[in-house]
């Protein structure tokens, strides 16, 4: 029987679990999101046991358990700890641990550097090649979350709602999403996870990105992330890497934005899973220490 690593990426949506051995990856699995300051051991325990642990194939033993996620935080963490060692054993090594060390683990292996998470929220941090040693708090979609999705989806609605992009472009939006400015004014501050929904709006920019007031609404937002949170760990000489559906798909708009701070790119990924997994092949099976 083969010893192998089960890593798991969580987001609030969706999680992705890879299995992996010294050699390479031998199962991928997708299973609901898992955030265990939303989520009850009860929930949690039926994800894993009924949408995971039956895929897996026999002649294969979970050696070590490491999962990154959203909401991995004390004393949250240790009821996804506990579901692990109730499906698979204490005979094994868990970590549970935040999403943003695994996006930083995955970006950077064991160098130091900037990582950043840009999907429906933003984050941040600064890292010494095996620990997060500073973060700038993203402080969610109303006070900060610059450069996410939800708030480039609120500075899109509020550029339309306020007339501020061209009629051009509010007739296409309208049309395309079939809104009147009442049903987002109650999306927005009467229904729940208003967040979701402006991050849902994101896809109008990129159809429209070489419209010369989305690009440089776009630059502008990304600017602003770097301003407001990386700038902050006073590191210009080192590169700054991303993670995340807005990083991947907005990556020439982050880019130049990042050229126009005077600051260097380095690698963006659309998920960290992969590289995770290739992370913890390298530290744990090919002797070097994470």
């Amino acid at each position: 029987m083969a010893n192998c690593i089960l890593i798991a990426d969580s987001g609030s949506t969706k999680t992705d679990w890879i299995l992996t051995t010294s050699e390479n990856s031998i199962l991928e699995v997708e299973t609901l999101g898992i955030n265990p300051v939303r989520d009850s051991r009860d929930a949690i325990f039926g994800i894993i046991k009924n949408h995971l642990a039956s895929q897996l194939p026999e002649e294969y033993k979970v050696d070590q358990i490491f999962f990154y996620g959203a909401g991995c935080i004390d004393p949250y963490k240790k009821n996804i700890a506990e579901v692990l060692i109730s499906i698979f054993g204490s005979d094994r090594r868990i970590a549970v641990e935040s999403d943003l060390l695994g996006a930083a683990r995955a970006l950077c292996g064991n160098q130091a550097g900037i990582a950043c998470i840009l999907g429906t929220g933003s984050n941040s941090c600064l890292y010494d090649g095996k620990e997060i040693i500073a973060n700038t708090s993203p402080l969610g979609y109303i006070l900060g979350d610059e450069g996410s999705g939800a708030f480039l989806g609120k500075t899109l609605v509020g550029n339309i709602l306020k007339k501020i992009f061209s009629q051009k472009l509010q007739d296409s939006f309208f049309k395309k999403y079939g809104l009147t400015p009442s049903i987002i004014i109650n999306k927005v501050y009467r229904e729940p996870m208003p967040n979701r929904f402006l991050a849902s709006l994101v896809p109008f920019l990129a159809e429209h990105r070489e419209e010369p007031e989305i690009h440089d609404m776009l630059i502008g937002a990304f600017r602003l992330f770097f301003e407001r949170n990386v700038k902050a760990y006073r590191h210009p000489e080192m590169e700054i890497n991303c993670v995340g559906s807005i990083a991947f798909y907005f990556k020439q708009e982050i880019m130049d934005a990042a050229a126009k701070e005077g600051l260097k790119m380095g690698k963006i990924l659309q998920k960290p899973a992969q590289d995770l997994a290739f992370f913890h092949r390298k530290t744990l099976f090919w002797g070097q220490k994470c």
